[in-house]
């Protein structure tokens, strides 16, 4: 079986390193990016199969980067970070295509399941 991928898109450097940690010890291959230019070029360039989506990111943020992606490809899942409780914008990735979404600071437990569920497929929420 390919080797599935996840994008950790997030401005802040400790949060994609925890990240990408623990994605690739569940087996992943991983990226990262800290903005959203990055996160478009490696979007088209590695095609993930799913990206971890920061809602706040200089520059563009997470609803504008999530549009991006699902034109580039609409099959890439995408799971949304908020630091807030941004419940319009939460709206909006879901109507988006967002999957569901994580508010910081969350429970890493939690979010490595919803990526393995996402990814290697079993209990549908």
């Amino acid at each position: 079986m390919e080797e599935k991928k996840v994008l950790i898109v997030d401005d802040q450097n400790g949060i994609r390193i925890l990240l990408m940690e623990v994605f690739s010890s569940e087996g992943y291959k991983t990226f990262q990016a800290a903005n959203g230019k990055m996160a478009l070029e490696i979007v088209r360039s590695d095609s993930p199969d799913l990206v971890l989506l920061d809602m706040k990111i200089p520059g563009m943020d997470g609803l504008e980067i999530l549009k991006h992606i699902k034109e580039v490809n609409p099959a890439i899942k995408v799971i949304m970070m908020t630091a807030y409780g941004e419940l319009d914008m939460i709206k909006e990735a879901t109507e988006l295509g967002a999957l569901r979404h994580f508010t910081k600071p969350f429970d890493i437990d939690e979010m490595r399941m919803a990526v393995n569920m996402e990814l290697k497929g079993g209990a549908v929420l």
